[in-house]
């Protein structure tokens, strides 16, 4: 679930898009941060983050994304979201800042620093320096939703990523710490792909068909430009958001 071939992006990771050609896409102008909140429905500490989280959303200079882990599966409650790609990518982030712990509520700002996702003030402390030094420019022409990120000599190569959320979902989870509780998550992260590459010297440009499929699926994309090492999620260093 975490990484798909572009080909099934092709056919149809984008849905409910029917702007006209050459309209300016919805993203937010240029965000200071994109927070990543790993999270699980199993998790009886998770509702205050996953709360925090859509606050974060609203504020306008921050990609919010919550990624359902699943290691809580195992108490009885399938997180209906929940992935095991989702959860390497929370281990991807402990390897690279040299640690073998990982855990929920976690939320991750800039792909740089992990805190407690259920601590407001470490949240807000880690998020009042916070920027992202590349510009993301996202815009529809025709039936194809164009990336634009300029070229920075001063940074490293990096990765560029499609990541696909739902603004909203309700779930009546019946077991777990959570049991008998009725829930509303926010930004759900349901695929994340690579799209391209964005070279330091060069910038990146990239096109990507926009398919019409049911517009009653409210969501959005996010373009996140991460630089990685030995495999291992880094720093983020520019994203942008696209709502449908």
């Amino acid at each position: 679930m975490l990484f798909r071939p572009f080909s099934a992006l092709i056919a149809g990771a984008l849905f409910g898009l029917t702007l006209a050609g050459g309209a300016q896409a919805d993203n937010i102008s240029r965000p200071k941060a994109v927070v990543e909140l790993f999270t699980s429905q199993g998790c009886a500490s998770c509702p205050p983050a996953d709360a925090l989280l859509t606050s974060l959303a609203e504020q306008g200079d921050v990609v919010a994304l919550a990624y359902h882990v699943d290691y809580w599966d195992y108490i009885g409650w399938e997180d209906t979201f929940g992935s095991k790609g989702f959860s390497d990518l929370q281990r991807g982030y402990a390897r690279n800042w040299g640690s073998s712990r990982i855990f929920t509520p976690q939320m991750v700002i800039n792909g740089a620093e992990g805190v407690v996702g259920s601590k407001r003030a470490k949240v807000q402390a880690a998020l009042a320096n916070a920027e992202l030094p590349l510009y993301v420019s996202l815009s529809v022409q025709g039936d194809m939703l164009k990336l634009d990120v300029p070229a920075n000599a001063a940074l490293q190569d990096a990765t560029i990523y499609l990541v696909r959320y739902l603004d909203r979902a309700d779930v009546a989870i019946e077991k777990g710490e959570n049991a008998g509780k009725s829930m509303v998550y926010t930004q759900v992260v349901v695929d994340r792909q690579i799209v391209g590459m964005w070279e330091a010297s060069a910038g990146a440009e990239v096109k990507l068909p926009l398919e019409k499929f049911a517009p009653s699926a409210a969501g959005g994309v996010a373009i996140l430009i991460q630089q990685e090492r030995d495999g291992l999620p880094g720093p983020i260093l520019g994203a942008a958001t696209y709502a449908f």
